[in-house]
């Protein structure tokens, strides 16, 4: 097939197979622990699904704020101290999370978020030092295409566990496979830099030298569009339930993911990509309308697959741009501070588009998040042109 040579060269490169497999089930706990601590609140302990939700959400901002505090200790002590700090203090808490009450769980929480292994963030450094940079595009490409799989994979793997084995069990098992998962990234240890790049432990320039204008509308954007795409999900399970069809929610979330990947597959063999701004204002402006679609489960997700389409391209050329606008010095906190705004954005968008939902109807929730991209789009735009005023510090 024409542009598939763009993916053979990739999968040549040395390491590069590996990294991808490996980053994909690394993935699966940042994933899957969320769900997996919603599910033990709400079933295990019999509290309220408010509260089930509080919980998750304490993990998520942990893992949100934690995101950049672990790039910048892989920026100065190299990877193998971070995944060992990470593996053992995950360890400790999903033993630990299974057998206290919610309140300290809760506190427990924020502390066994920040400590989950960034694999995200990770990835794309490894990324970068493996890949050619005339090769990231198609490197990041299928990376978010395995990012896709990962959401799809990990959250119904944390519900399974949860209904078949119990809470209990499954917040244990999920802490023994991220103490094997650990110890594979530790022992393989995938290079962060590449050989022409400054070595760990470096001097690191000023944070107000590289986090400029236009890195930091990166970052909005990455984290909008998170936010749409979780609030579009939030509305198609509303829809579906209106329409009395909610248990064919999974037919219509997966039209959309498998859309997903499929712009994912053609970005990576595009000569030249569309500035991320642009593909957020794309992905926002097709949300708009959706709640217009037809009353039939299928029609929605007719309906839903041209913004699908958009959302892997979008995410993949924010990590293009990370990787060329943060000096390698920084890299792993740059790459942590796109991970947590990836995170906020998510964690932001199913409460907010809920509630407006809750105010109005499920037509409009897909109205709100794409007019809240749209004004993020725009915001990022402000800052790109205001950053475009001052030299831009580019990798080396």
């Amino acid at each position: 097939m024409p542009g598939m040579q763009h993916y053979r060269r990739l999968l040549a490169t040395p390491g590069i197979k590996s990294l991808l497999v490996l980053m994909f089930f690394a993935r699966i706990p940042s994933t899957a622990s969320g769900m997996a601590v919603t599910l033990h609140v709400a079933v295990g302990l019999g509290h309220s699904y408010g509260a089930a939700g509080l919980a998750g959400a304490v993990v998520t901002i942990g893992h949100a704020v934690g995101g950049p505090i672990a790039g910048r200790l892989v920026d100065r002590y190299g990877l193998r101290t971070l995944v060992l700090i990470t593996t053992i203090g995950e360890a400790l808490f999903w033993i630990v999370a299974p057998r206290v009450p919610y309140a300290l769980l809760l506190a427990l929480g924020f502390v066994g978020g920040m400590l989950i292994l960034p694999a995200m963030s990770i990835g794309r450094q490894a990324i970068a030092a493996l890949v050619p940079p005339e090769s990231r595009r198609t490197a990041y490409s299928l990376d978010s295409i395995s990012v896709e799989l990962t959401y799809m994979f990990g959250p119904t793997l944390a519900v399974l566990l949860c209904t078949q084995a119990g809470t209990r069990a499954a917040l244990t098992w999920l802490g023994i496979t991220i103490v094997v998962l650990g110890a594979a990234v530790y022992l393989v240890n995938p290079a962060v830099r590449s050989e022409d790049e400054a070595p760990v432990g470096q001097a690191r320039p000023p944070r107000k030298e590289w986090l400029t204008g236009r890195l930091i509308a990166v970052l909005l954007v990455g984290g909008a569009a998170v936010f749409v795409l979780a609030g579009m999900e939030v509305a198609i399970i509303a829809d579906l339930r209106a329409y009395g069809e909610l248990p064919l929610t999974g037919v219509v979330i997966a039209a959309s993911c498998v859309a997903s990947m499929v712009g994912g597959l053609v970005h990576g063999v595009v000569r030249r990509s569309l500035p991320s701004v642009v593909l957020l204002t794309l992905l926002s402006a097709l949300c708009v309308p959706i709640g217009l679609a037809g009353d039939a489960w299928w029609i929605l997700a007719l309906a839903v697959l041209p913004m699908s389409l958009m959302c892997a391209p979008t995410l993949a050329a924010t990590a293009e741009s990370v990787s060329t606008l943060a000096p390698a010095a920084v890299r792993g906190e740059a790459m942590g501070l796109q991970s947590a705004a990836l995170t906020l954005g998510g964690a932001a968008g199913t409460p907010v588009i809920g509630f407006v939902m809750d105010h109005s109807s499920p037509s409009w929730g897909y109205a709100a998040a794409g007019i809240g991209g749209l004004i993020i789009a725009a915001i990022a735009a402000v800052a790109v042109v205001r950053g475009r005023r001052t030299p831009e510090t580019v990798a080396p």
